[in-house]
């Protein structure tokens, strides 16, 4: 509601604008503010005459109120203030909402749309939060809908009354984690420490489907409830490995939409749109079960029609859901998508680029890459041409890291090549960087020279190819090195976290330099 606030004032007003002189007030000094409504002002013009000096033309009165130069921004509507010579207005100038012809409907819709923004997201947020928060409603109406229906099943197989067995899942959801699937889920957690990191949405749609399944494993209890117990356990390890890895990737998930360090404030809006959604989710079980309730003949086996739907829109939710996740963490699968592009593009992509490119690599099978680089320490079950050990003979005290050939067998015992970078023990993140821009800009030449791929399979190459291999070697560490620092500049500039690289068990393996 428009208002305006009265000052006793008899003197000049002190800023720079040289508003016009007020006549004396006879009421006391010490009046008290008083507030009034006033007329919302669909034109914001004044027929003041400023002077060059900024100040105003005394020579003229004012017919209309003063403009100060700046605006009051809130979640429903956008304020300017006015000073017609003894009093300070607030107008409301946001558009549709500062004309009076408005209607009710019209406010009271964009109050409500205001209030529930503010309710479920965050202030400060990136802009891709909003439909990752859709495809999150989704996930959570349909898979806390199913679990409510799988452990009424579950009730109905040992026995527990048709009737009754819907209020007692909704009481009793939680208790049926026992202590053997606690154990499963530390173990799980422990295993699988550094993948929460390097690998997060695949691990997280990995045991998202694994969550799924238990549910059709506690469906089936009632079709065979001489394996209650066997079925019952499975599936609750199942939802345990599922709630590790959820506790142990939210975090991050979280903070890839924070601006700035409110990640308080996305953690508790999450914990608020989690109970509300889930809510939804209890009232979908409820009219369901009524249905059931209503329609007895229908009633057998309708659960195994109900969860094939219920179960794709659950994960079609988490899968929409983790595509608008898009994590600023380097790791090395996104640092050698960026160095890629970088080498091909000349431009450091950013992070919803990286995302999309990444994708969740659900089976976890990389794409067939020529020459795949591998971070770790030199396998003896993998052969090292002769050629390039020559080039790690001459590593020196300097050196942070070393990179070699190395022939592999793959899935179906094919002998492959692949490029193997060796991190020092000590290394930092810059090290690893430009190691692995080196590893890419030779994969570069490598891949234009079909010669290697014939060479690098013959045990007793020439010292013409351990030459041209260590030729290659030394240029293109000048390359990285040349490209090195506007490189970290412009990951820096795209918000990449640039002062530590993840890496999974394995790639964390070190050398030390020893000096016979």
């Amino acid at each position: 509601m428009p208002f305006s606030l009265r000052t006793a004032t008899n003197h000049p007003h002190p800023t720079s604008w040289n508003l016009l002189e007020l006549k004396e007030s006879t009421k006391p000094i010490n009046q008290k503010p008083i507030l009034r409504r006033v007329v919302t002002f669909s034109s914001l013009r004044t027929s003041l005459d400023c002077v060059p000096d900024g100040g105003v033309d005394k020579s003229s009165r004012p017919t209309s109120p003063i403009r100060l130069p700046f605006v009051v921004k809130s979640s429903t509507k956008v304020s300017r203030f006015f000073w017609n010579g003894n009093c300070l207005q607030i107008v409301s100038v946001d558009g549709a909402a500062a004309s009076s012809e408005v209607g009710l409907d019209d406010r009271l819709l964009r109050l409500c749309g205001s209030f529930v923004r503010d309710f479920f997201i965050p202030r400060q947020v990136t802009g891709n939060y909003v439909d990752y928060v859709k495809w999150k409603l989704l996930h959570r109406v349909f898979s806390s809908a199913l679990q409510v229906l799988a452990t009424q099943a579950m009730f109905m197989a040992i026995g527990i009354g048709y009737s009754s067995s819907l209020p007692s899942a909704a009481a009793l959801n939680w208790v049926l984690k026992d202590g053997l699937g606690r154990l499963s889920r530390c173990i799980y957690t422990a295993s699988l420490a550094s993948a929460f990191d390097t690998n997060l949405k695949r691990v997280r749609f990995t045991t998202s489907v694994l969550f799924v399944a238990s549910i059709g494993l506690e469906l089936l209890t009632p079709a065979f409830p001489r394996c209650f117990l066997l079925l019952a356990t499975i599936a609750n390890i199942s939802k345990q490995i599922s709630l590790a890895c959820y506790l142990a990737t939210r975090s991050a998930v979280h903070q890839s939409f924070a601006i700035g360090d409110n990640l308080g404030e996305i953690s508790a809006k999450a914990q608020i749109q989690t109970v509300c959604f889930d809510i939804l989710g209890l009232m979908l079980a409820a009219l369901v079960n009524l249905w059931m309730e209503n329609h007895q003949r229908q009633q057998a086996g309708v659960h195994y029609f109900i969860y094939p739907f219920f179960a794709a829109m659950d994960l079609l939710g988490i899968y929409q859901g983790l595509h608008h996740v898009h994590l600023q963490t380097l790791t090395k699968d996104r640092l050698e998508i960026i160095l890629n592009t970088w080498i091909e593009g000349g431009y450091v992509p950013s992070p919803a680029e990286v995302s999309e490119k990444e994708g969740i690599n659900f089976l976890g099978a990389k794409g067939k890459n020529l020459w795949p680089i591998r971070i770790g320490c030199l396998n003896p079950k993998d052969q090292i041409p002769k050629w390039s050990m020559k080039t790690i003979q001459c590593i020196t005290n300097e050196d942070y890291y070393f990179v070699c050939m190395e022939i592999y067998k793959g899935l179906k015992r094919t002998v492959q090549p692949r490029i193997l970078l060796s991190i020092r023990e000590g290394a930092e993140p810059v090290h690893i960087i430009m190691g692995l821009l080196q590893a890419c800009y030779i994969r570069r030449k490598l891949v234009k020279s079909s010669i290697w791929e014939i060479g690098v399979m013959e045990s007793n190459a020439s010292d013409s190819t351990a030459e041209d291999w260590s030729v290659i070697v030394e240029d293109c560490k000048r390359y990285a090195e040349r490209d090195l620092s506007n490189l970290i500049e412009q990951l820096l500039g795209m918000g990449w976290v640039v002062k530590s690289i993840l890496l999974s068990t394995q790639e964390q393996t070190r050398y030390s330099f020893v000096c016979d």
